[in-house]
């Protein structure tokens, strides 16, 4: 036991604030030192915008979700293409999506279809979708060398504002962590480790194990922070002495990054040490303290309670959110699919992935509505690509970069739009190309960012956040 001073606060789920800094591990601090450095020549960032967002929650269908059964239907089409799925009426007048998702029908007028997306940097590779970059992709690995992340850009402008939170957050898991890799895309890049995101680990299991690595499962689980407790013998006095030393030793550190040495963790090691002493960044990540019949409206997986857990991030005034929908099958015994729908695409989507992402997504809205956080809030749904219209030999549908469908909800969105159109196949584009950097570039302007605000590399070279992508205003409110 250590001993704690100030009185006992009681936490939402009646834990005191010294039962809840018992022996644990102080390796959370460790592991926010070292790393790559910020470029030598970094500079202030361009003057802000007016936002219409708050906040941005993105919803990241890893594998890639197919357009044909979700958003973009096309049952005329012929046969070995269209699919088993019909279209039904939403809110949005004209606007129809799948069968499947009647529950997320009911929002489409608050919501935008974008039909018309593609990039060119190759399957499986995510870095186009968090940057708007896609050139010269070899491979899904990280490189310290890639552009930043969106959310590593608002982390990058909100970098001197004193914070209780993180800004940038990503939940379940780290992209890749379930796969044990690393993977490109939601990263601080050249900016540096001090702008990666926050993020959780999770545990993830079925309810039986999977008869076959592509059968359809509802991965149950949760979100959870690691390392957040102190080691044997470590008393609270001692954790804030160690934190006066580190405080002792910046003037040096910010020594080695005027000379493009080692980064400055000083945002890390703050919320490191916050994590072990403040209740309200507890609380925060804990989902026991939520009213159980929210639970159940958004359903018991680990999608719907890691989306639920980006609710309370918000609520609490957390910048850029990404909830991702991943494949956890070399960590745990479940099927490795996620969105992946090679086998057996419509009893995975019939069975699995369509109902529980409709319950989960429309509770996420309807709840922000019923908050009055909808209005500040933009939601995008996407994954790192499409699926091929025509049907493989196995049931299912492979990879597909040349044309797929990116949903939009919330802050500054107009309601009830679409956005470019594809061919009577959903194959390639027939209207109105969209490059996804025209998405991330949307994105930034409804956080008030402007998409040619340069970072600088460690080449010392200004780079657009956006890399010349331009906000679709016509899917934007006036």
């Amino acid at each position: 036991m250590i001993t704690l001073l100030g009185s006992a606060r009681r936490g939402c789920c009646g834990p005191t604030r010294r039962e809840t800094l018992q022996a644990g591990a102080f390796c959370l601090l460790n592991s926010m030192f070292g790393g790559p450095g910020l470029p030598a020549a970094e500079i202030a960032a361009s003057p802000r915008r007016p936002a219409r967002a708050k906040s941005v929650v993105l919803l990241y269908l890893q594998g890639g979700a197919p357009t044909q059964d979700m958003f973009d239907l096309k049952p005329h089409a012929p046969g070995g293409v269209g699919g088993e799925f019909k279209p039904i009426a939403t809110t949005a007048s004209g606007v129809n999506i799948g069968e499947l998702l009647p529950l997320t029908a009911r929002w489409m007028h608050k919501s935008a279809i974008v039909r018309s997306v593609y990039h060119n940097g190759g399957c499986h590779k995510n870095l186009p979708m968090y940057t708007g970059y896609d050139t010269n992709l070899a491979d899904e690995e990280f490189r310290d060398s890639d552009p930043p992340s969106m959310g590593s850009v608002c982390a990058y402008v909100e970098r001197d504002q004193p914070r209780d939170l993180p800004t940038y957050a990503y939940l379940p898991c780290p992209l890749g962590w379930g796969e044990v890799r690393k993977k490109a895309g939601p990263h601080g890049g050249f900016l540096g480790r001090r702008y990666d995101a926050f993020s959780t680990e999770c545990t993830a299991y079925v309810d039986h194990p999977p008869d076959e690595m592509w059968a359809p499962q509802v991965v149950r689980g949760e979100p959870r922070v690691t390392d957040t407790e102190l080691l044997e013998g470590i008393t609270l006095d001692r954790l804030l002495g160690r934190k006066r030393l580190v405080e002792q030793l910046d003037d040096q550190v910010r020594s080695l990054e005027a000379q493009g040495g080692s980064g400055n963790f000083s945002s890390q090691q703050r919320l490191a040490f916050d994590m072990l002493t403040s209740l309200k960044i507890r609380e925060a990540f804990d989902l026991s303290c939520e009213d159980p019949r929210i639970r159940d409206r958004y359903g018991r997986s680990l999608f719907g309670s890691t989306t639920l857990l980006a609710r309370r991030l918000v609520e609490r005034g957390v910048k850029f959110v990404n909830v991702s929908w991943d494949n956890h099958s070399k960590r745990f015994e479940v099927s490795k699919a996620a969105w992946d729908t090679h086998e057996r695409n419509f009893p995975m989507l019939r069975e699995t992935l369509l109902p529980n992402f409709d319950q989960t997504y429309s509770a996420f809205i309807e709840d922000l509505d019923a908050r009055g956080l909808l209005d500040e809030t933009l939601v995008v749904t996407m994954g790192e690509m499409g699926r091929t219209p025509k049907i493989n030999a196995k049931g299912g549908r492979d990879h597909w970069t040349e044309c797929y469908s990116v949903l939009l909800a919330g802050a500054g969105i107009q309601g009830g739009s679409v956005y470019g159109a594809s061919d009577d196949q959903a194959a390639f584009i027939k209207d109105r190309p969209v490059h996804i950097r025209d998405i991330c570039a949307t994105i930034y302007h409804l956080l008030g960012i402007d998409p040619d605000m340069p970072v600088y590399d460690r080449g010392g070279r200004p780079v657009p956040v956006a890399h010349g992508g331009q906000p679709l205003s016509e899917i934007l409110t006036s």
